[in-house]
């Protein structure tokens, strides 16, 4: 399984909530999770087929920026 971490502008609680189901629906996407504490909200996506670009556009849909760390 490969881990991608990316920036992200999810600054809050209601932020995820906007961002969950698009990221739950991506079949590519095997698991992934948000660190709300950390200052860049670090984005952490595992899996084998989905690319950087993909995650961007993905995360981009609920209008929110992740950027490759």
């Amino acid at each position: 399984m490969k881990t991608q971490k990316f920036k992200t502008n999810i600054a809050c609680g209601n932020c995820l909530a906007k961002v969950t189901p698009i990221l739950n629906a991506e079949p590519k996407i095997e698991s992934w999770s948000v660190d709300l504490q950390s200052d860049d909200r670090i984005l952490t996506v595992e899996s084998d087929e989905i690319t950087a670009d993909e995650v961007f556009k993905t995360v981009l849909k609920a209008g929110f920026i992740a950027k490759p760390e």
